[in-house]
This record gives C-alpha cells, structure tokens and sequence, in this order.
C-alpha cells in the first residue's frame, strides 16, 4: 500500500526561486469531483495527469490532512491526453519547481490558468513527525485547509475566491 505523508504551506516570498533547480510543467484533471469525495460517495480521488514527457493515474484516499493512501501508476501520454477530456471540473494547470533544503526536496506549485496567483510549496516525510528545516521563503502551513488541495482546485479554482478567503488565516 503506497502512503502519502506530505505538509502543504503558503510562501511568505519568492525567495526560493533562486535555489529551484528544476520546473516541469503539468497538467491534471479528475475523473470525481470534490462533492463525491468530500461527501463520501466515494473514498478516493481519481487522477489524471501529464508531468513534462510522461502520465500517470493516482488515486488517493480521501482524508485531509498529513497522511493519506497513494497509488499512482504510469500509463502512455495519449491516454492521459484522452482521460483529460473526460474530467469533471476544470483542468489543473502549474509548475512544479524542485528545490532542495537540507535532507529534503520541496516542491513548489506555481499555478497558471484560473487558478494563477496561488503558489504552494510542498514536502513529502517518511513519518508524520519528522523534522524538517523551515526555509525563510516559507509561509503559513494549510496542510489541513481543504480549499488548496488540488482537487478543491478543479472544482472552485483560485480565481473564484473572494479576497478574505485568499488571505484568510482559517482552514476552512
């Protein structure tokens, strides 16, 4: 069983640029929306997505938070490129830029499309309580906040937002 434990985190500046040492482009979509999901019709989110030259489809389970399950497998380009036409929602389209801090690899997701503006970094640990550095690029941690999953994003993506949700501290 393949198991996700990652921390999402808004980025107090563009301080990371710097240090990126690689950008590969994406894009993704779903085949179940956030209501399915979310409700619990369904336990797992079904994706699809293109990543530079290669695809793959990921499901994962529904929880939000730290931890959840995570199966991706590979699949030819032309297939995502026809799965991505069968998707609910609108298409997720970012930059993932790689850049290294210590032991780890953040990825930062620099969105385009309707959801440009929104920039989020990411880290994936090997246990729920690892220690990691905290870079001084980085901002406040929305791990728990629904609204920046990607998912989320397909559905009511970033430029939908109201100016207090962009800048809101909750997690809502």
């Amino acid at each position: 069983m393949g198991l996700e434990i990652e921390r999402k985190f808004l980025l107090a500046d563009d301080g990371w640029r710097a240090a990126a040492h690689r950008a590969i482009p994406m894009a993704q979509g779903y085949l179940n929306d956030l209501s399915v999901v979310a409700g619990g019709a369904q336990k797992a989110s079904v994706r699809v997505r293109i990543e530079g030259e290669t695809a793959a489809l990921n499901l994962k389970s529904r929880e939000t938070g730290h931890t959840r399950q995570e199966f991706e497998y590979s699949i030819p380009v032309a297939d995502a490129q026809a799965l991505l036409k069968l998707c609910v929602g609108g298409l997720v389209e970012k930059t993932r830029h790689l850049v290294q801090v210590g032991a780890h690899l953040w990825e930062i997701d620099e969105f385009a499309g309707d959801n440009a503006g929104l920039v989020v970094a990411e880290i994936e640990l090997d246990h729920a309580d690892e220690a990691f550095e905290c870079p001084a690029w980085l901002g406040r941690q929305v791990t728990d906040s629904l609204r920046y999953y990607n998912l989320a994003l397909a559905d009511r993506p970033f430029s939908q937002w109201s100016e207090d949700e962009r800048t809101a501290a909750d997690v809502g």
